[in-house]
């Protein structure tokens, strides 16, 4: 992967799946989820401020963000098990319609991530990464998050 498509995809995962400011919820089921996405998206932010070169290039600290993401990812199911919505959920009503792709999409994710973080030795793998993690991301935003 040449140095501008790497640039662009670590841009355009941080603006997509970066720490977005909203209110929180009074809600414990909600407040879970929310802390279970900032926990995805700090770690993500990690590897794409990396991938970016802002962060130095550390392949342990590479996979234990990884391996969190992989491991937070893999409760997101069970923390949308219960059909809880508020007004600062960003949560789509499209989750429960949609149940079984919305876990598969976990999933995915869950298993991107776990695959990713057993292939970092260079910052070179890192186009790679933010591909498939990234992906898995979006794949999920993009029909389950208002």
């Amino acid at each position: 992967m040449n140095v501008k498509t790497l640039l662009a995809s670590a841009a355009l995962a941080t603006a997509t799946f970066g720490i977005a400011a909203h209110a929180e919820s009074d809600n414990p089921t909600i407040q879970a989820r929310q802390q279970a996405m900032k926990t995805i998206g700090q770690n993500f932010k990690i590897v794409g401020d990396t991938a970016k070169g802002t962060m130095e290039f550390d392949a342990a600290a590479i996979q234990a963000a990884l391996t969190t993401i992989s491991e937070t990812a893999a409760t997101v199911p069970t923390l949308f098990e219960e059909e809880v919505v508020d007004a600062e959920s960003d949560a789509s009503d499209d989750i429960w319609a949609n149940w079984d792709d919305f876990v598969s999409k976990a999933e995915a994710l869950q298993a991107a991530a776990a695959d990713a973080s057993g292939m970092v030795s260079s910052a070179d793998d890192l186009g790679a990464v933010m591909g498939s993690v990234g992906g898995a991301c979006g794949a999920c935003h993009k029909p389950y998050k208002l």
